[in-house]
């Protein structure tokens, strides 16, 4: 019971703080690092006991102080926990990457990452915040109202359908999810047999493109060509084609009938 009340405290205040963002009033740095009850004991006990293989990327003190202040995110929320104490985390060899304050391994951090895609600047409401991806093309977001009514889950951006999919898991459950999850179940279709051999030395900024590409009909991973691309161009491209098919859908479903 108490882990649950636990929880949920912790995914209010995320929102609370996201809140606080879209109204263009900034939290001080000071009030955001909570000293009394972080939350990064809480997920450092999921790590230790991760059934997937984890590994936490160093953090950079600035970094994770000024990543901190421009997410808005307090250190009490699992994602301010992991902002302010990792450079990301890699999950499975670097399948998942789970963004933090960034790092050499995954020069990317959470605020810099959003800016640009789904804030043009800092304290601007955000409609969703992208927060982890993997080698496939895949992004995973907290909604904020721009993906559904359900405020707080996770969304995953499907390399297969190029379709916003809800996972029912705030940002704690993702992490939990992540760490002990069957992650070749919920990557059926989408891992090639020999994809192990060519994950650990990925690059946090790199992620493959296949052709043919994973959303088209009939198409079979193992068969594909692969390339490694950067995950600017291909989080962008897989946007652009994501609109492209849901406007292609909706004119098919209102085609009449000859």
């Amino acid at each position: 019971m108490k882990r649950i009340i636990r929880l949920f405290l912790i995914l209010s205040l995320t929102l609370t703080s996201f809140a606080g963002v879209a109204q263009n009033k900034l939290i001080s740095l000071d009030t955001l690092i909570n000293k009394t009850d972080p939350a990064w004991p809480l997920v450092k006990k999921w790590i230790d006991s991760a059934k997937n293989k984890v590994e936490i990327l160093p953090v950079d003190s600035a970094k994770a102080k000024e990543t901190l202040f421009n997410a808005q995110v307090s250190t009490y929320a699992t994602l301010g926990s992991v902002i302010y104490n990792t450079g990301g985390i890699m999950v499975d060899n670097g399948w998942i990457r789970i963004l933090g304050s960034g790092s050499e391994k995954l020069n990317r951090n959470v605020a810099g990452w959003n800016k640009g895609k789904t804030i043009e600047n800092y304290g601007d409401k955000v409609p969703y915040l992208l927060i982890a991806d993997d080698a496939v093309g895949g992004f995973f977001a907290i909604n904020y109202g721009g993906l559904g009514e359900d405020i707080k889950n996770v969304y995953y951006l499907e390399p297969n359908s190029l379709t916003w999919q809800p996972l029912g898991a705030g940002y704690g459950e993702f992490l939990i999810f992540c760490f002990d999850s069957d992650l070749s179940k919920f990557y059926k279709g989408l891992r090639w047999s020999t994809w192990n051999q060519f994950i650990a030395g990925l690059d946090g900024t790199k992620t493959y493109s296949f052709r043919p590409y994973l959303w088209e009909e009939g198409t079979n991973i193992e068969k594909c060509s692969r390339k490694l691309v950067g995950i600017e161009e291909m989080y962008k491209f897989n946007i652009m084609k994501s609109k492209e098919l849901s406007v292609a859908a909706e004119a098919k479903k209102e085609k009449p009938k000859q």
